[in-house]
């Protein structure tokens, strides 16, 4: 039988009055214009805010919150905000966000015209700026891809971008080959390079994680590469050279085996393990247990994906920390695993050993994304974001450790063990959400 083109190549490679009207207008101008490269906040009266909601109808923005350390949230400083603080088109050249992504200490944004920005933490060159700036407290252009962006991904210390017509670009820290440039590449390659094995391969989208990297071509093969132990690769055993210096790394993107003839259409990398979707619904995860005896029966790791029968068809999958959360074609939100600080939303903080599904508000509304942080989630639902799990004071880079957290933006560093509603603009709907290790984004439009 002749081998998919895919596995072929990477098995080669890898084995109200007019004057407040014009104030209004004048505010709209200062969010919105090409001259102003500051930070605007939505915070006015009901009736103004409607008229600057009609005055910005369809426009696109971010909105970020939680731990500022290294100027992840790209508000100008490096303070934590509490609750969501909105960052306009003005602080990206005028044009407006369509991707959020957030890191370990990091944060990515995919532009309309497909450029790249990156803002926060950049000590292993994870901003794709160069290497000479340790951090930057406000969005930055990521040059380095020659070609328009179309999806962007950010792991805990690297960053990806897929480009229009399928190519694939890594950078950051590569210690473990997450970047999947070869084995001779440096460990830290501070701007975007092209994965060139995957030439002649169209990737269609991508996942990082804190040491792994995993992708799904436009045929659906899965691919995954960089840190391997605990299983989350998806390999099934360690790579081997001469049969010394055992290593569970793998430094090019390799097609995981068990799932060949599997289409894939969803796929996300966790801390420690990871986790896909097939085109015919069935959840598929590999890596960490963090619990004895979770619903595969045995306490050791996962090494080979392993499906997951008690769930719905399912579309959509967020692995986080020790937690990992699913979308059903119906809208309906299932989580397992680590329950610390509440992360999974069941009301409780005790560990789940097998899917259980959130209720709360979903009853109601389906849920349509969902993200994962470290020990936090978000969703997004109805238009609304809802969050929970850890609020967490501690920071992850302060020097004293003592840095406020924020990340479920409700005011406060309080644990909420079942979803609650983000309370944000009434004129706008949420698009899009994504949760870093300890701060959250989402992309919001006016309605």
């Amino acid at each position: 039988m002749t081998m998919p083109r895919t596995y072929a190549c990477v098995k080669k490679l890898t084995s109200s009055s007019s004057s407040s009207a014009e104030n209004l207008a004048k505010k709209a101008k200062s969010a919105f214009g090409s001259s102003f490269r500051r930070l605007v906040s939505v915070k006015f009266g009901n009736e103004e805010e409607k008229q600057f909601g009609k005055l910005n109808k369809g426009k696109k923005f971010v909105a970020l919150w939680g731990n500022g350390d290294y100027g992840r949230l790209g508000l100008g400083n490096l303070q934590s905000q509490w609750r969501p603080k909105p960052l306009f088109s003005s602080a990206f050249d005028n044009q407006s966000v369509k991707e959020i992504a957030c890191g370990g200490a990091h944060t990515l944004f995919l532009t309309e015209n497909g450029k790249v920005y990156a803002t926060g933490l950049n000590d292993f060159g994870q901003l794709g700026i160069s290497d000479y700036k340790s951090y930057t407290t406000e969005p930055l252009r990521v040059s380095g891809v020659p070609k328009e962006v179309m999806k962007i991904s950010a792991g805990y210390h690297h960053s990806a971008a897929i480009t229009v017509d399928g190519e694939l670009y890594m950078w950051g820290k590569n210690a473990n080959g997450q970047l999947g440039l070869g084995k001779k590449a440096e460990q830290v390659v501070p701007l975007p390079s092209k994965v060139e094995c995957l030439n002649g391969v169209t990737i269609s989208t991508a996942s990082l994680g804190f040491e792994h990297s995993i992708a799904v071509t436009d045929g659906g093969e899965p691919l995954s590469w960089g840190g391997g132990e605990l299983g989350r690769l998806g390999h099934g055993h360690e790579s081997s050279i001469l049969g010394f210096l055992k290593s569970s790394s793998e430094y090019t993107p390799r097609l995981i085996k068990e799932l060949e003839g599997v289409k894939v259409k969803s796929i996300s990398a966790g801390m420690l393990h990871s986790a896909c979707i097939s085109a015919n619904g069935a959840v598929y995860f590999f890596g960490e247990r963090a619990f004895e005896k979770m619903f595969f029966g045995k306490a050791n790791n996962a090494t080979t994906p392993s499906m997951i029968s008690s769930l719905p068809f399912s579309k959509e999958v967020a692995c986080g920390g020790y937690h990992t959360c699913v979308i059903t074609n119906g809208g309906e939100l299932y989580t397992w695993g680590s329950n610390e600080n509440g992360c999974l939303g069941i009301g409780y903080s005790g560990v789940a050993h097998s899917p259980e599904r959130v209720e709360g508000p979903f009853l109601g509304e389906p849920v349509s994304k969902v993200a994962c942080g470290w020990k936090h989630t978000a969703a997004v639902s109805g238009g609304n974001i809802y969050t929970w799990g850890w609020g967490g004071s501690h920071g992850t880079f302060s020097e004293d450790g003592h840095s406020p957290g924020g990340q479920l933006g409700h005011g406060d560093d309080v644990d909420y063990v079942e979803p609650t509603l983000l309370d944000f603009s009434k004129n706008v709907k949420a698009l899009e959400v994504s949760c870093g290790f300890n701060h959250t984004g989402g992309l919001f439009e006016y309605i």
